[in-house]
């Protein structure tokens, strides 16, 4: 298995030579489909500390600037979710569409994202978890790199013990009991990212006071007519990995709480972690029967008129924050690289 930090190199190196070759260009009408939702977490403009495993999560609020920019020099329409049912089903107009979508409610989105969004008139979705908005979520990846920074070595029940007194020691720790955590039970990550929260002398489920919006927040931000508020379910759980009475009640409550919160209706989803392993055939049928218009995963791709029948189970486009380089976005908007990610298979909804 490669590491992450080899797989970023060959990711760079690949966008590289996509447009060094000028296949963003030329590959683009055929790749791009009928447009893309892109996926948002972080912006902010703090400079990235030695160790910052999730960094990938980050985008400065000067790259959101240029991802917009080269939007508008592709020729994409921004739209809102709302637009997307019917773009989908509508004949090919040959100009394709673009959506903005940012994930779980950070503060720093109405901080430093709105002001920039708003120069360019751009119409955006904020995903909110419920729980997050109410102060008391567990921002578990997070939570694990705030600990990993504050210990010397990290200590899984397994008895496995990693050293964490270097960035470099840090950054593989954290690799490694991430990978190791995902791969198990929910209930198993929560309460050993608790007992290392503990360890590192803080208590878990603090962390969305600090970075997320609050009710009172959100009801102003959902005054702005170009913001669309959708559910990011109640407590942010890997939906396919609890049974379907769990995920249902994920879903439908949250979305619920959203709407007597804010007093306006939630008509869109985005699947917690979205990939695979977290939302599959079931939730997306739950997400149909119980009325949402679209519901979003973090697999990756464009959207192609195919999708028009599928779509609560809509793929998306991560801007990362690790590839912040004008070879990367035009790559990405094009299209061309997810030929191979997908395997050919252009709504990739299986």
């Amino acid at each position: 298995m490669l590491s992450p930090r080899t797989r970023h190199r060959l990711f760079r190196a690949g966008f590289r030579a996509i447009t060094a070759t000028g296949a963003d260009r030329w590959l683009a009408p055929a790749t791009r489909g009928r447009g893309v939702i892109l996926t948002f977490h972080h912006v902010r403009p703090e400079p990235v500390p030695g160790f910052a495993p999730n960094a990938l999560l980050s985008i400065t609020p000067a790259f959101l600037e240029r991802t917009l920019a080269l939007l508008a020099a592709r020729g994409f329409d921004l739209i809102g979710l709302d637009q997307v049912p019917e773009r989908l089903a509508a004949p090919e107009s040959g100009k394709p569409f673009a959506v903005l979508t940012f994930d779980d409610g950070y503060r720093d989105n109405v901080e430093h994202a709105q002001p920039v969004l708003a120069r360019h008139g751009a119409p955006w979705t904020l995903f909110v978890t419920s729980d997050f908005a109410e102060g008391r979520g567990r921002l578990w990846w997070l939570e694990l790199e705030r600990a990993v920074a504050r210990l010397d070595a990290v200590r899984l029940d397994s008895g496995l013990v990693l050293p964490a007194r270097t960035d470099a020691e840090k950054t593989a720790a954290f690799e490694t009991v991430y990978r190791a955590l995902r791969a198990g039970p929910e209930p198993v990550l929560l309460d050993e990212i608790a007992r290392l929260c503990r360890e590192a002398e803080f208590e878990p489920g603090g962390l969305a006071r600090e970075h997320c919006l609050s009710w009172g927040e959100l009801r102003d931000l959902a005054c702005d007519p170009v913001v669309c508020i959708g559910a990011h379910t109640l407590s942010h759980p890997m939906l396919a990995k609890h049974d379907a009475a769990f995920a249902e009640r994920e879903m439908a409550e949250s979305r619920a709480r959203i709407e007597a919160e804010l007093g306006r209706p939630v008509r869109h989803l985005s699947y917690p972690v979205g990939d695979p392993t977290s939302a599959g055939t079931r939730e997306f049928e739950t997400a149909k029967r119980l009325g949402f218009a679209t519901a979003v995963t973090t697999r990756p791709g464009h959207l192609f008129a195919g999708h028009a029948d599928h779509v609560h189970a809509l793929p998306r486009v991560s801007v990362n924050g690790l590839h912040q380089s004008d070879a990367a976005l035009a790559s990405l908007l094009s299209g061309v690289p997810f030929l191979a990610w997908n395997r050919g298979q252009r709504l990739n909804v299986a």
